[in-house]
C-alpha cells in the first residue's frame, strides 16, 4: 500500500481496535490500480480471541445485502448491450405472465411499483424461485409504474433475475458466474456451492436491536418490503445453507471487497478490465445516468436512481447494503471503493473511511 493511503489503513485498524468493527475487508482502486487492500478481525462470530475463532482472510466471502443489486442489474444490462433486451419494452414481452404494465427500465430503476412480495411467505420460500416470481407476476402494483420510486428491497433480484432467465435460459447466479465473475476474475456470487459456503463469514448483530431498527415501523411499506419472505434479518437464516446456497439476488450476494472494487474499476474504465471488455462505453454511460430523481417511498427520503445503482450529488454511483457494506465508483476523484462487513450495524464506519480517503486525495 502506498504511504499516501496510511490514514485509511489507520482508520480501518482503529475501527477494529475499538470494537466498532469485528470482521471486514476494504479495497480501494485509485487511478486504475489497486491502492488499498485490507482485511481484519474474525470471520466467525466468536471473534479471533475465542476458541475456534478464525481470522478474516482475503478469500473470506460475506453477505453484502443490497450491494448486490447493481451486480444483478449488470447481468440484465449485458443482455441489453447484446441487443437481446430492449430497456423500454414492457416486461411481459419477455415474461408473458407478468401483469404489471412496467418496462424493463422501470424495473431496473425501482419505479415498477412492486417493492414488496404480495403474499406472506416463510423463510423456506427463499428456496422456491418459481413461487416468488409467480407471486410477483400476479401482483398488482402499489403505484402506477414510472410515477414514483420505492427501493424494491427483496423483490428487485427476482424481477431482474427472472428477466435474465426468460431471455437467456440461465439463472442470474449462473449467468453472473460465467459471463461476468469468471471473465473479470471477481470473487463474488449468488447461490454458492458448498466449497464457497465454507469460505463465508458469519454475520452478527452490532447490537441486538439492529434487526428491529432495520425493519422500520411495523406495517410500513419498508417493513413489508424487507420482512417478507421471513428470515432476511435473522442470523439463524442468514448463516445457513438455505440462504447461502439459494439465489436471492436483491440481498444475498456473497463477495469480497476486492471482487467488488474490481467490478467498479471495470465500469469506471468504461466496461473494460485487464483488457477484457464486457460492456460497451455507451451501456455503462446509460446504466450510470440518473433515471429517477425524487422521493423514494421505501427509503422515506429523496433518492436518485440509475439502472440499478444510487447516484450521489458528488457524481459517484454504486450501492450500500443494510448492515454497513458498500461499493461504488467516484469518477470525479478517480477511485472505486468497497467495504464488506459481517458486523450488521450502521454506515458510520464507511463514512469515516471515506473521510480519511478524501483527506489524502
Amino acid at each position: 500500500m502506498h504511504a499516501r493511503f496510511a490514514p485509511v489503513r489507520d482508520c480501518f485498524h482503529d475501527l477494529l481496535a475499538t470494537g466498532r468493527e469485528t470482521g471486514a475487508s476494504l479495497t480501494i482502486w485509485y487511478d486504475g490500480q489497486p491502492a488499498v487492500d485490507l482485511v481484519g478481525g474474525s470471520c466467525t462470530s466468536g471473534g479471533t480471541g475465542s476458541p475456534g475463532g478464525h481470522p478474516w482472510r482475503p478469500e473470506t466471502l460475506v453477505n453484502v445485502y443490497s450491494v448486490g443489486k447493481p451486480v444483478a442489474a449488470l447481468c440484465l444490462l449485458m443482455l441489453v448491450d447484446r441487443g437481446q433486451v430492449d430497456l423500454d419494452a414492457p416486461v411481459d414481452r419477455y415474461w408473458p405472465e407478468f401483469r404489471t404494465p412496467a418496462t424493463v427500465r422501470q424495473v431496473l430503476s425501482h419505479t415498477a411499483g412492486l417493492p414488496a412480495f404480495p403474499v406472506p411467505r416463510p423463510a423456506t420460500a427463499i428456496a422456491d424461485w418459481a413461487l416468488l416470481t409467480g407471486d410477483l407476476a400476479a401482483a398488482d402494483p402499489e403505484w402506477p409504474p414510472g410515477s414514483v420510486a420505492g427501493e424494491h428491497a427483496w423483490t428487485y433480484g427476482h424481477l431482474v433475475g427472472e428477466l435474465v432467465r426468460r431471455v437467456d435460459g440461465r439463472s442470474v447466479g449462473r449467468f453472473l458466474a460465467a459471463e461476468i465473475a469468471d471473465r473479470w476474475q471477481l470473487d463474488l456470487g449468488f447461490g454458492l456451492a458448498e466449497a464457497d459456503q465454507r469460505r463465508c463469514a458469519e454475520l452478527r448483530y452490532g447490537d441486538p436491536q439492529w434487526p428491529t431498527r432495520a425493519l422500520g415501523e411495523p406495517g410500513s411499506l419498508r417493513a413489508r418490503a424487507i420482512g417478507n419472505p421471513n428470515g432476511g434479518l435473522d442470523l439463524a437464516v442468514l448463516n445457513s445453507p438455505l440462504w447461502r446456497g439459494n439465489e436471492v439476488p436483491a440481498v444475498n450476494l456473497h463477495a469480497t471487497a476486492s471482487g467488488l472494487a474490481r467490478l467498479y474499476a471495470g465500469l469506471l474504465a468504461g466496461g473494460v478490465l485487464d483488457g477484457v471488455r464486457l460492456f460497451s462505453p455507451e451501456l455503462v454511460a446509460e446504466a450510470t445516468r440518473v433515471q429517477y430523481d425524487g422521493p423514494d417511498l421505501v427509503l422515506d427520503r429523496p433518492a436518485q436512481w440509475t439502472l440499478g445503482m444510487q447516484w450521489e450529488p458528488d457524481g459517484s454511483w454504486g450501492m450500500g447494503g443494510i448492515g454497513g457494506s458498500s461499493a461504488w465508483a467516484d469518477p470525479e476523484r478517480g477511485y472505486t471503493f468497497a467495504y464488506a462487513t459481517a458486523q450488521l450495524a450502521e454506515h458510520d464506519r464507511v463514512d469515516e473511511l471515506v473521510d480519511a480517503l478524501h483527506s489524502v486525495l
